[in-house]
């Protein structure tokens, strides 16, 4: 390492060289970024400069060519973002980069058990491959109408779950109709294949053309095609010699065209139909090469299906896990039924995220996330175990054991010191969710983990707000600069805590070091939030302890959700949920000022989870409008425009949102203490005029499992019934469904329930 003295020559040096080129000196600009944070080992994990580098560089290149070709034909954020007349409008003027910003929707497909992923955008664009090119589909009147899906103001869109998984978009435009399908299928050969399936017609039954064009971009901007040559006798495209697309059936017409020659579309409306059957293939230095399989319409046209290998490879045999897999993946599942579609659609379209999410490892994302957070993975396989997919949770934790660190960080990425807390806690949560006794192999990474959080403490004697915690690290939650993140903290007391717990019985001692330990670090949280609680005049938990109230308390709301370190009505926790409601929500949606710069369905759902623990009615209001976000195909983008509504930042499918959706739906029919059960909490009393019975399970809980039917057995009664398989002894179980009281109990496993007659009355 060199010295201190030894950078005074190089520091003089670049300091000269960036000036005497117009520049402002760069390590002074740094030194000044670096004053708004806390003190940190770590100024930006590098996985996050790596990934911005990459994001970035696609937005120059979309600066590059987007803004001066707008006469071709762009994906549907393209359309509103550079339109001048739409909400959507960016203006672009000093920005060097041109980024999605308002519409990042997309919607994931895929087959149990596969890596490979496909997305589709809100206009029916599908990019089959990750980071590929997309396939579009338009239609071509003789008479001149044109139905252009990324132009359009209005289709409809729907994730269809009931056999398989599919993408349905419908546009109809002038009389044009068009209808496409796209799913992801499983070949014996190949291994996953995308298909999409179309279909056209004219209800004037005009001459016309049903064109089907690769695009030299996706729903992130532009994605290089050099060459694109026929094959197969006219039946499929090869793209940059490694991709192929195959045709059901030969197209009349192909058509193919470069940069210089501009949009294939350019060519379709060229008059001399024809001219172009004789063209095979396009070479294109620049890399915007695209091309168009054009199927004559004489009033209708289809089905027209064409199908995409995603592996470049080809496979030996068939797993036997693909038979009946959506079917198999589906009856292991927590059942939901209910009277109100919109929360029965997306119950069912959040547990095929999460299928197809987790192939091995989890991820948060089919695209912009598809990469590995143990965050985000502690909250989806919480879900998994939750719902019932607890093979698939357990095959994701046996992924965790090798990002161990020799010193026992559990490293997803440096900076973040959350990580270690929620493996401890999830590890926990297996136990307790399936009833099983966790591998002696765990016994030795979750010593090294808790271990490491030991270490990592700050000693608690420093005489400052931040003694005894987590040092100061990068944003977990994108709760702002560095800095001693109460987040942090509480994920370690939960860690701490469980590691205690999960080796109580193989290693006493251990698990008695960890206890005092998380006893310890909870006191230093405690006296910390005292001084805030000193310093604001309110005993409302900031961030840090340096932090004034702002959108970063969000991630102390953990205290309460998932982790319950706090009792549901503690001050600090619900004075923290309270400012956020005050401050920093829009028309019930959590809006999250820092990074974000939208509202986000997931943290959210956390505060209901808050709300509803507590007993607090509003829960309801806040799940409902995120049910209000949800995009068409019952997906929510990290974070959504509060104008637009589109996606703002992130995955535009975020499997965390649909994670917490699920567990939100559980909690509001069965929640846990560390002593009991709590049934029917969060039930909306809507649901209960419908006449139609209500049915949840089998939930995993810490005690076992519980099936729950709930149906209107008189005017004013409900019957309450539930089947169970506990781990042991049968809990106590309490009864909460919001203005009923038990009337009379049948037996231990049904009651009947009346209304309370003042809030009848």
């Amino acid at each position: 390492m060199l010295r201190p003295l030894s950078w005074l020559p190089l520091r003089y040096i670049i300091k000269r060289a960036a000036k005497s080129q117009g520049f402002l000196d760069p390590l002074e600009i740094m030194a000044r970024l670096r004053g708004l944070a806390q003190p940190s080992e770590v100024g930006e994990p590098i996985e996050l400069l790596r990934a911005g580098v990459v994001f970035h560089a696609r937005g120059l290149i979309n600066s590059k060519v987007i803004q001066h070709n707008l006469d071709w034909v762009w994906p549907y954020w393209v359309e509103r973002q550079y339109d001048p007349r739409d909400i959507a409008f960016t203006p672009r003027a000093f920005s060097v980069t041109h980024i999605n910003l308002t519409h990042r929707n997309w919607t994931a497909l895929g087959f149990p058990d596969q890596e490979e992923l496909a997305i589709v955008d809100p206009r029916g664009l599908l990019t089959p491959l990750m980071d590929s090119w997309s396939l579009d589909s338009w239609i071509l009147s003789a008479d001149g109408r044109q139905l252009l899906p990324s132009r359009l103001d209005r289709l409809t869109q729907s994730y269809e779950t009931a056999d398989g998984l599919k993408v349905v978009t419908e546009a109809v435009h002038e009389g044009l109709k068009l209808r496409a399908v796209a799913e992801v299928v499983y070949d014996d050969e190949l291994g996953p294949v995308c298909e999409l399936e179309l279909s056209a017609a004219d209800e004037r039954g005009e001459p016309g053309r049903l064109a089907v064009s690769l695009r030299p971009y996706n729903p992130e901007g532009i994605s290089f095609v050099n060459e694109i040559a026929l094959g197969d006798q006219g039946q499929a495209w090869l793209i940059n010699d490694r991709e192929r697309v195959v045709f059901n059936r030969p197209a009349d017409e192909f058509y193919f065209s470069d940069y210089e020659q501009g949009d294939v579309l350019f060519k379709l409306k060229q008059e001399g139909k024809g001219e172009n059957k004789t063209e095979n293939e396009v070479h294109c230095d620049v890399g915007l090469a695209s091309a168009a399989a054009v199927f004559e319409l004489g009033g209708e046209v289809g089905p027209l299906r064409l199908r995409v290998p995603l592996r470049r490879e080809t496979i030996d045999s068939q797993p036997a896990t693909v038979t009946n897999a959506w079917q198999t993946e589906r009856s292991r599942a927590c059942q939901l039924k209910c009277p109100e579609p919109a929360y029965q659609r997306l119950w069912d379209q959040a547990l095929s995220s999460l299928v197809i999410h987790s192939p091995l490892d989890v991820y948060p994302g089919p695209y912009t996330y598809k990469r590995f957070w143990f965050r985000d993975a502690a909250f989806i396989i919480h879900a998994l175990l939750a719902t019932g997919l607890q093979d698939r949770a357990r095959r994701a934790i046996d992924q965790f054991f090798h990002r161990q660190t020799a010193l026992g960080y559990f490293r997803s990425q440096e900076g973040e010191w959350d990580s270690n807390g929620e493996v401890l806690w999830i590890l926990h949560r297996y136990q307790q969710l399936t009833g099983l006794e966790i591998p002696a192999a765990w016994h030795k990474p979750i010593k090294k983990g808790a271990r490491w959080i030991i270490r990592k403490l700050l000693d608690e004697n420093l005489g400052a707000p931040h003694a005894g915690l987590l040092p100061a690290g990068f944003s977990a939650e994108h709760l702002g600069p560095n800095d001693y993140y109460y987040w942090d903290d509480f994920w370690s007391i939960a860690g701490l805590d469980s590691a205690a717990d999960l080796l109580r019985k193989s290693d006493p001692d251990a698990a008695n070091e960890f206890e005092a330990a998380a006893r310890k670090l909870r006191h230093c949280v405690d006296r910390s939030l005292e001084s805030c609680e000193q310093r604001l005049g309110s005993p409302a938990m900031p961030a840090s302890p340096y932090r004034r109230l702002d959108a970063g308390a969000i991630g102390s709301v953990a205290a309460g959700y998932p982790l319950q370190l706090f009792p549901a009505d503690d001050s600090r926790l619900l004075g923290c949920v309270d400012f956020l409601l005050d401050n920093c929500f829009i028309d019930d949606a959590f809006f999250q000022d820092m990074i974000h710069s939208g509202l986000n369905a997931y943290l959210t759902l956390e505060v209901a989870q808050v709300l509803l623990r507590a007993d607090d009615p509003r829960y309801l209001q806040l799940m409902d409008r995120v049910v209000g976000l949800a995009s068409p195909t019952g997906q929510w983008p990290e974070a959504i425009h509060p104008q637009t509504l589109g996606g703002c930042m992130g995955d535009g499918h975020h499997v965390w949102a649909s994670a917490e959706w699920l567990l939100m739906v559980r909690n509001c029919f069965v929640s846990e203490t560390e002593d009991r059960l709590i049934l029917c909490s969060g039930i909306p009393e809507r649901w209960l005029n419908t006449g139609v019975e209500i049915e949840f399970g089998p939930a995993a809980t810490r005690f076992g499992t519980i099936t729950l039917s709930l149906r209107v057995a008189s005017e004013g009664q409900l019957s309450l019934k539930w089947t169970t398989q506990w781990h042991g002894e049968a809990p106590p179980i309490e009864i909460r469904l919001r203005n009923y009281s038990v009337l009379e109990q049948n037996r231990e496993s049904a009651l009947l329930l009346e209304r309370d007659r003042t809030e009848a009355s």
